[in-house]
């Protein structure tokens, strides 16, 4: 059976996720026949745009089939969980060389690997319903899927500030910080994706769509709590330390909820992802990700976010100061 549903018609190839029980999350089969379809449209002079859509009303893709992955990892089976990962991220950069505009209209959940597959294309289209995070550190992992680059070239400090606390952005605040090209209202954006559809133009699709919108981001405090450069601990140390700042105090419970391990691999990642080309960017993933999959909290975190759903992991270490160094350098490889 397949999860995604093709068809072109008028100059645009058109691929719905249609996972809807999963909320589209990627399983290796959707990420294997996108692949495909990507790469013959690629190659296919009547193909002019492709159109990435979802058949859920619930989520364009809350991001990669992580309950596979861990029984994957906890089978042994290793080749299983390298295949995944190297095959995502093989995607991922195929969205970003794409030769044509890549549409992807988000009007619900992108998470994770929902965002690999919308924010490498040219046009990231979301609606009010949009919700626009990554959430990975709260699972004993951390931000993938070319996150590792796009996110240290957000607004000062908000890649940080995402990667760290899973944060969730709306669909506004997702085109404020440039994750989101264009804010189209829900109701509206069925009439969208009906003129694309007909081939009328990108440009007259979407015509009117682009004025700077407005956001409640307190871009700012972000910026200044969350620097590239400053450790889990330090940024941890500078939200707790914040007397009457409400904000503050609910972003340092989100890092507390956090796997400190997977806290201290993000801001490694993110600080090396700076400096880096995708395709490395992309490389340092596959093999973080092979490393941490095989952990205890990586097992741990998904099992209680994921699997039992109790939202109570117990990580191990438990704290930021217990983390071994050593440990960070081992599954970042860097």
């Amino acid at each position: 059976m397949s999860y995604i549903r093709t068809s072109v018609r008028n100059g645009v190839g058109e691929i719905v996720l249609d996972r809807p029980k999963a909320l589209n999350a990627l399983d290796q089969s959707m990420i294997d026949d996108m692949y495909a379809v990507l790469k013959q449209w690629g190659d296919d002079d009547a193909i002019e745009t492709v159109l990435v859509t979802s058949a859920s009303p619930r989520a364009f893709c809350a991001g990669g089939d992580i309950r596979q992955i861990r029984d994957n990892a906890l089978a042994g089976d290793t080749a299983a969980v390298t295949r995944y990962f190297a095959s995502e991220y093989g995607l991922n950069q195929l969205i970003a060389e794409y030769p044509k505009p890549y549409v992807a209209l988000i009007d619900g959940a992108a998470m994770g690997g929902g965002l690999g597959i919308s924010v490498h294309g040219e046009l990231r289209v979301v609606t009010e319903k949009a919700l626009i995070a990554m959430p990975e550190t709260a699972i004993g992992f951390f931000p993938d899927v070319g996150a590792t680059y796009f996110l240290p070239r957000l607004p000062e400090g908000v890649g940080m500030w995402l990667g760290l606390t899973g944060a969730r952005l709306r669909g506004s605040d997702a085109v404020a910080v440039g994750l989101a090209t264009h804010f189209v209202p829900s109701d509206e954006l069925p009439a969208v994706a009906q003129a694309i559809r007909e081939g009328i133009g990108l440009r007259d699709a979407l015509g009117g769509h682009r004025d700077p919108v407005t956001t409640d981001l307190p871009l700012s405090k972000i910026a200044g709590y969350f620097p590239i450069d400053a450790g889990p601990m330090s940024i941890l140390g500078g939200l707790s330390g914040a007397v009457g700042d409400e904000w503050a105090a609910e972003m340092a419970g989100l890092i507390e909820q956090a796997s400190p391990t997977s806290l201290d691999v993000t801001a490694a990642m993110l600080a090396a992802g700076a400096q880096s080309s995708l395709d490395q960017c992309l490389e340092r993933e596959l093999h973080a990700a092979e490393q941490i999959t095989a952990t205890h909290d990586f097992a741990e975190g998904v099992r209680a976010v994921l699997v039992d759903k109790d939202r109570t992991p117990s990580f191990d270490p438990a704290t930021l100061d217990a983390v071994d160094p050593a440990e960070v350098i081992r599954i970042v490889g860097v």
